[in-house]
């Protein structure tokens, strides 16, 4: 089964997805930047509405507290669209953490996640169905990261809710893993965020070695790095094997993302990305599983 916004799903029911994805957001606090703020709910609508057209069906919401998560928004944006939406429990990383958890140990993060998970988010009866994402830092694991990272995997262990973790581009996947499994989490119940931004391939080779899931998840930020490079490097591993342990989204974090203000949407992934994976030869049963299959089994609450 797979927890949404709206009460827990056979996972056969999920459909194509957005495997990493922000809908309401706020990272303001920290970055300045009205740009990074989401709180236009008819644009929300709107830009939803775009992504059902395109085929898409569910949508994994990584916004956590600190970052400006609001699930009720999520719950109405759910029924109002007819995408299954999945909220989360779980801090972002250094400096986003909000003010309260500051100074937390592994264990009182652990706590408040599984507080969460099953009483419920801020007093709702909306309940989490991942824990994440949560981070590390540029080519480093600050203290209260590691803390945090740790709590996320006791909470998961509890409970059975998948990790899915922030990476800053790509660095540290392997050693989120080693930390995580460590704990006695298992591989399947790990996404390791963002690996389409490692320009290192072994390293990537490295984190899906360990038979975690991973994302290629920024897919369309070019800025960053050129999707023909995201391209290049998914065909390798596609041809390698590991094509059920990747998951695809696109991270929209700003109004410039949406296709009201010109950016390119939600259905980024499903109608420019998988065209280019087919105009490549790759076969139907491999973007289900890359939409479809693996998401699913990925986001399932293991029992």
């Amino acid at each position: 089964m797979i927890q949404t916004v709206n009460g827990k799903i056979d996972k056969n029911n999920f459909g194509i997805c957005a495997a990493h994805e922000h809908l309401s957001i706020d990272l303001s606090r920290v970055k300045s930047d009205p740009d990074t703020i989401l709180d236009d709910v008819p644009g929300m609508e709107e830009e939803l509405n775009h992504f059902y057209t395109a085929g898409g069906s569910s949508l994994v919401e990584l916004t956590n507290d600190g970052m400006g998560r609001d699930v009720k928004r999520l719950k109405h944006l759910s029924e109002k669209s007819d995408i299954h939406i999945v909220t989360c429990t779980g801090f972002y990383k250094d400096p986003f953490i909000p003010q309260f958890a500051q100074g937390w140990d592994q264990d009182q993060f652990a706590h408040h996640f599984i507080n969460e998970i099953n009483d419920g988010i801020e007093g709702t009866s909306i309940y989490p169905g991942v824990i994440g994402e949560v981070g590390t830092s540029n080519n480093e694991i600050k203290p209260i990261e590691k803390e945090l990272l740790l709590g996320s995997g006791k909470a998961g262990v509890e409970t059975g809710l998948t990790v899915s973790t922030h990476t800053t581009l790509g660095t540290m996947g392997s050693k989120q893993v080693n930390m995580l499994v460590g704990l006695g989490l298992p591989a399947n119940q790990i996404v390791v965020g963002h690996q389409d931004l490692n320009p290192n391939k072994e390293e990537v080779l490295d984190v899906l070695k360990s038979g975690v899931y991973i994302g290629f998840d920024t897919i369309g930020k070019n800025n960053y790095r050129p999707d023909k490079d995201r391209l290049s490097f998914l065909l390798d591993f596609i041809e390698k094997g590991f094509h059920k342990q990747i998951l695809l989204s696109a991270d929209l974090t700003r109004k410039s993302h949406w296709k009201k203000h010109g950016g390119p949407g939600y259905d980024l992934v499903l109608n420019d990305f998988i065209p280019a994976l087919r105009k490549h030869g790759v076969s139907d049963d491999i973007i289900s599983d890359l939409l479809i299959n693996n998401p699913a089994k990925a986001y399932s609450i293991k029992e």
